[in-house]
């Protein structure tokens, strides 16, 4: 594997839930691939769950892991070709990088969607740079349009606790503050297309995501039609696509309560964190014996783990 971006380059589903189930019960097997290999990570973004999850992960496999925070440990970058350098980004992407990968074997980057402009976010500038330019295996830590680790673990967080062999997973649209990105809510979607589910979307209208990952997908507008019978309740805010990064609803009550988990069949309810407690959803839910966001955040370090694996098989 040289690079992991998309639902794509994991290969079979079931067999990376394996991988990543067989990990889990013995973490410390493969410490024999990374002796002696550095892994970079490399954020734009802050990360609580992604810099320690993936960290742990690499330690786990036994590499060396270097961590850099480009606002607050490095010099600013400049990432637009013809640019005068005369402001505030003295160093460029297009030396910075492959510095980088003299340093390392593997490099994990993570650099979300600035909401400037669809065009650039949705062509994954920074992250394509960092592929193009460091000769080395590339993982994306969440980009402008993906977060695979995510979804890689949410989908081994609903192989664990499934109670059916095809169960019903509805990602629903919540309230927030802030313009959210919509890297989570398109990924989840990728993911699920590809694992064996009944999935469906729900949100107000305005919302609907880019339609490359929403083909075939249904979508119930009705969010009590959605819930109904659902298994899984995966609950994301994301800013509009269409009127891009605007927030064109607050209404709360889209919110995640204990009404609403009443329509599903007994249903698990997860959230990639961190959470906007009674926006997203109510201490109530969050704090319930269905609530797995917990187990659902450990199983971070399985997703990440098997994928590097994989890459230092690779090299």
């Amino acid at each position: 594997m040289k690079r992991f971006l998309k639902v794509e380059d994991i290969g079979d589903l079931n067999a990376a839930v394996k991988e990543a189930l067989s990990l889990k019960q013995n973490p410390y097997a493969h410490q024999h691939l990374g002796k002696n290999k550095t892994i970079v990570l490399i954020f734009f973004n802050s990360s609580l769950r992604t810099r320690l999850s993936t960290q742990k992960a690499a330690m786990n496999l036994g590499m060396n892991v270097m961590v850099l925070d480009i606002n607050k440990d490095g010099w600013k970058l400049e990432s637009e070709l013809g640019v005068v350098m005369d402001g505030d980004k003295p160093e460029h992407i297009r030396e910075a990088v492959p510095v980088i990968g003299q340093y390392c074997d593997i490099i994990g980057v993570r650099s979300f969607a600035q909401f400037e402009n669809k065009e650039d976010d949705y062509s994954e500038k920074i992250l394509n740079q960092f592929i193009e330019l460091s000769g080395k295996p590339v993982i994306s830590l969440e980009s402008a349009t993906r977060h695979p680790l995510q979804s890689f673990a949410d989908l081994i967080t609903i192989e664990e606790h499934k109670t059916k062999a095809r169960p019903k997973v509805v990602l629903t649209w919540a309230p927030h503050p802030r313009a959210l990105p919509q890297a989570v809510p398109n990924s989840f979607v990728e993911w699920m297309k590809n694992a064996d589910v009944e999935f469906v979307v729900t949100h107000p209208k305005g919302y609907e995501l880019a339609p490359e990952f929403m083909e075939g997908v249904t979508v119930e507008y009705d969010q009590k039609k959605a819930f109904e019978g659902a298994d899984f309740i995966y609950a994301k805010n994301w800013a509009s696509y269409t009127e891009y990064g605007q927030i064109l609803s607050k209404d709360t009550s889209w919110t995640v309560d204990e009404a609403h988990m009443a329509w599903t069949n007994n249903a698990k309810f997860m959230h990639c964190l961190p959470v906007r407690r009674n926006m997203i959803v109510t201490d109530g839910v969050i704090e319930s014996p269905n609530s797995i966001v917990i187990q659902e955040a450990a199983n971070r370090v399985f997703s990440a783990q098997t994928v590097i694996k994989r890459m230092l098989e690779s090299i």
